[in-house]
C-alpha cells in the first residue's frame, strides 16, 4: 500500500474516533432506548386495546404474528406486550403530547401508522437519568409492588445509585424501605453544624432493619443479656455482608468489638463502620432487649473517645447508631436532643417476625452464608 498522505490519516482517526464514540453511546443508551421503543409500543397498545378499537385477543395476535415475522425475536410475548402497556400507562405524564386522540391512530387500512417514541417531558425533580438508568424488568417489578408515584421513584433512584439486582429490589421493597428512610430518631440537625451534612446523615439510616440473618433460637437460648447481644454479634459479623446492604451504601466495615484504650480504661464498641458519604466513623451498639436511656449515654460517651482517639484530622465528628429490639421514638426524640453527639436510635427485626408472604420470599440463613 502507497504511503497515505497525512491529510487522509488525519480523517481515517476522526472518523475511526466517531465511530468507537458512537458504538460507546449505543452501549451506554441502550438501555435508554429500549425503554424509550417500550414507552412507544406501550403508548400504541393502549391507545388502540383500551378504547376497544382492536377487540379482544389483539395482543395474542400480535404477539404470535411477531414470532412468526421475527424468528428468534425475545421480550414480545403477551405478558411482555401488556408489561409495556402498564409501563406507559404508569408514567403518561413523561409524555408531553399525552394523552393522544385516539382516532389518530385510528387510519385507514392504506395509510400506515407509525409508532413514534413519546415527546419526553423535563419535569421538574422527576429524576429522567436514573429512569432510564433502570432495567426494564426492574421498571415491571416496581410496578407491580408499588403503587404510590413517589415510593415508586424512590425505588427507581435506589436501584439505579445501588445498581441493585432484581432480588435485592425485591428485598428493599418487602422491607419497606421507602417508609422508613429519614425516620430514625435523633439528634443530627443540632449536633452537626452543616445543614447539608446533617441531612445526609438522616437519610443514611433507618429507623428500622431487617436482619433476616439472625437466629433467634440462639438469641433466645439464654437469658443473660450480654450473652444474648455477644450472640446478635456474632450472627451479625458473620453475615457482615449482608448487614452492610441492610444498612445502604457507602458503608465500609471497620472492626467488631473495636478496643480503645484511654487512661487506663478499655472501651470496646460493637460495631465500627465507615461512611464515605458522610466522611464520618459510624459507631454501632447492639441491644438484645428494648431501648433503655443508659444507652445514650454509653454510646454518647464512645463517640467522644472514638473523635479524641480513632478519627482523623479530615473526618467529620463520628455519628452513633443504638440498634436495639423496640423503642418509644417519641421517648427517644425527647431524651436524645441534650446530647451533644451526633446519634439515633434504630430497632430490627428478624426473618421470623415478618409477614408470611415476605417471610417466604427471602433467602434461607445457609444461602447467605455462602456468599460469604
Amino acid at each position: 500500500m502507497d504511503k497515505i498522505e497525512p491529510k487522509y490519516i488525519q480523517a481515517v482517526e476522526l472518523i475511526k474516533k466517531a465511530i468507537l464514540q458512537s458504538q460507546y453511546n449505543a452501549v451506554r443508551l441502550v438501555n435508554q432506548e429500549q425503554l424509550k421503543l417500550y414507552l412507544g409500543i406501550g403508548r400504541y397498545i393502549s391507545e388502540n386495546s383500551r378504547s376497544g378499537f382492536w377487540g379482544t385477543g389483539a395482543l395474542e395476535i400480535i404477539s404470535a404474528q411477531l414470532k412468526n415475522d421475527l424468528p428468534g425475536l425475545m421480550g414480545f410475548g403477551v405478558s411482555s406486550l401488556k408489561n409495556m402497556r402498564i409501563f406507559y400507562e404508569a408514567w403518561t405524564t413523561l409524555d408531553e403530547k399525552s394523552p393522544t386522540a385516539i382516532g389518530d391512530l385510528q387510519t385507514s387500512e392504506n395509510e400506515p401508522v407509525i409508532i413514534c417514541q413519546p415527546q419526553l417531558s423535563n419535569l421538574d425533580g422527576f429524576p429522567m437519568q436514573e429512569f432510564f438508568a433502570v432495567p426494564f424488568t426492574h421498571h415491571v417489578r416496581i410496578l407491580e409492588k408499588v403503587k404510590d408515584r413517589d415510593e415508586r421513584i424512590y425505588y427507581i433512584q435506589r436501584t439505579a445509585l445501588s445498581h441493585l439486582s432484581k432480588d435485592a429490589l425485591l428485598k428493599a421493597i418487602s422491607a419497606d424501605e421507602y417508609h422508613h428512610r429519614g425516620a430514625l430518631p435523633n439528634n443530627f440537625l443540632t449536633t452537626i453544624p452543616d445543614v447539608k451534612s446533617a441531612r445526609r446523615a438522616i437519610r443514611a439510616f433507618k429507623d428500622e432493619y431487617l436482619l433476616d440473618f439472625i437466629n433467634v433460637e440462639e438469641l433466645d437460648a439464654d437469658d443473660i443479656e450480654d450473652v444474648d447481644e455477644k450472640v446478635l454479634e456474632k450472627e451479625i459479623v458473620e453475615n457482615i455482608r449482608d448487614f452492610i446492604l441492610k444498612f445502604g451504601k457507602d458503608f465500609l466495615f471497620v472492626d467488631s468489638q473495636k478496643v480503645v484504650e484511654v487512661k487506663g480504661h478499655v472501651f470496646k464498641i460493637d460495631l465500627l463502620f465507615f461512611n464515605r458519604e458522610l466522611n464520618a466513623l459510624v459507631a454501632v451498639e447492639l441491644k438484645r432487649g428494648p431501648f433503655k436511656t443508659a444507652y445514650l449515654g454509653q454510646l454518647n460517651g464512645y463517640l467522644t473517645v472514638l473523635d479524641d482517639f480513632v478519627r482523623k484530622p479530615h473526618e467529620n465528628p463520628s455519628i452513633g447508631l443504638v440498634l436495639c429490639k423496640s423503642a418509644d421514638k417519641s421517648i427517644v426524640e425527647y431524651l436524645i436532643k441534650d446530647y451533644n453527639k451526633p446519634m439515633g436510635v434504630a430497632t430490627y427485626r428478624t426473618k421470623e417476625e415478618m409477614p408470611e408472604k415476605f417471610r417466604n420470599a427471602l433467602p434461607d440463613i445457609e444461602d447467605l452464608k455462602k456468599l460469604l
